[in-house]
């Protein structure tokens, strides 16, 4: 499969120069988007302070870009207060988004961290009604911190770190899956490896509720470093089901040593069929129009079908202003996020 890029730029998620309580300048940080159906649903994985803003918001979107005149931000309470969003995903009948943050810490001596374990969903059209899956209240915070348990079983490890959520149909008829994609595993968060792993759970939507119907089960996985195109480590951080094309989309992204005290950053991109998939057949490393790996220049950790079937892929580049030398503007603001626009067909 090949990618043309269409277009690359900026869109500004809040007003220039917002500062936070102790007066330090705001920096976005995206590291989700979904499509609802009608706008595109961004999350930031850095709170974005303000008594109507938060780090979920939605935009609309023209010719595939985010209309800055646009933004909603989702203020209710269980959204506004979540940390560490990292993917969204559409259940299965299209009428409800999920969000997951990271699950990757918890204290043994309170709830304070709990906030980092949630899923949640709510309608397209009413974010102000959010509902946890798999609730549980901790010293009065609401969590969904039960599910770090089942997660732990099924990967073998005490740490992991969610950065991909996807829904798809069953392989067999039954109730839809719920995809986490996994970007570590390992001891506890200085002793991990970056993986590419994918664990699935049955679930049923009733009503605005979203109940897990079964059991967790690791699905599927593949090692990025096999292919001779990838030349850096990667971990995944994102996942996509483009239910027209009956197709999944991977991101896999690396943050490496330059050899001069600074980080080069980046990701690749995958796909694979659903049935591929559900047979556990490796996936498909994107190439660019000349047949080269499509290798990303910055920390690609969000990706969309929009509705004319092109991918929007969005950026969490951290607190770096200055942007790849291939992209049309040389720096961001602190209030601008990346996105590139990409037009996918068959390879040759």
């Amino acid at each position: 499969m090949q990618a043309r890029i269409v277009a690359k730029g900026l869109f500004a998620c809040f007003e220039s120069g917002l500062t936070d309580a102790d007066d330090n300048p705001v920096n976005v940080e995206i590291s989700a988007v979904a499509w609802n159906g009608e706008r595109l649903v961004f999350g930031s994985d850095k709170d974005i302070p303000g008594a109507y803003r938060s780090p979920v918001f939605s935009m609309a979107i023209e010719d595939g870009v985010p209309r800055q005149d646009s933004v909603a931000y989702y203020t209710a309470h269980l959204i506004k207060h979540a940390e560490k969003y990292e993917d969204f995903a559409l259940t299965d009948d299209g009428r409800h988004l999920v969000a997951t943050t990271g699950f990757d810490r918890v204290a043994e001596d309170g709830a304070h961290q709990d906030v980092y374990n949630r899923l949640l969903v709510w309608p397209c059209g009413a974010p102000d009604a959010p509902q946890l899956v798999a609730e549980r209240s901790n010293e009065g915070v609401r969590s969904s911190v039960v599910l770090r348990d089942h997660l732990s079983a099924v990967l073998g490890a005490p740490y992991f770190k969610i950065e991909g959520l996807a829904s798809v149909p069953s392989a067999d008829g039954g109730d839809p899956l719920l995809l986490f994609g996994i970007r570590e595993v390992g001891a506890d968060h200085e002793n991990f490896d970056y993986v590419a792993r994918v664990v699935g759970v049955p679930y049923r939507v009733d009503g605005n509720e979203v109940t897990l119907s079964g059991d967790f089960v690791d699905l599927y996985a593949f090692d990025p470093s096999r292919w001779p195109g990838v030349r850096f480590e990667v971990g995944l951080s994102s996942l996509e089901y483009d239910p027209r094309q009956d197709r999944l989309y991977f991101l896999t992204s690396f943050e490496v040593d330059d050899g001069q005290g600074g980080d080069r950053i980046g990701a690749y991109l995958w796909s694979l069929t659903r049935a591929a998939f559900h047979a556990g057949e490796q996936p498909t490393l994107v190439e660019t129009t000349d047949g080269a790996p499509l290798e990303f220049h910055n920390k690609a950790e969000g990706v969309a079908v929009l509705p004319d079937g092109r991918l929007f892929v969005v950026y969490d580049p951290d607190r770096e202003l200055t942007l790849e030398a291939e992209h049309p503007q040389d720096r961001r603001q602190m209030h601008e996020a990346p996105y590139t626009l990409l037009e996918l067909a068959e390879g040759a």
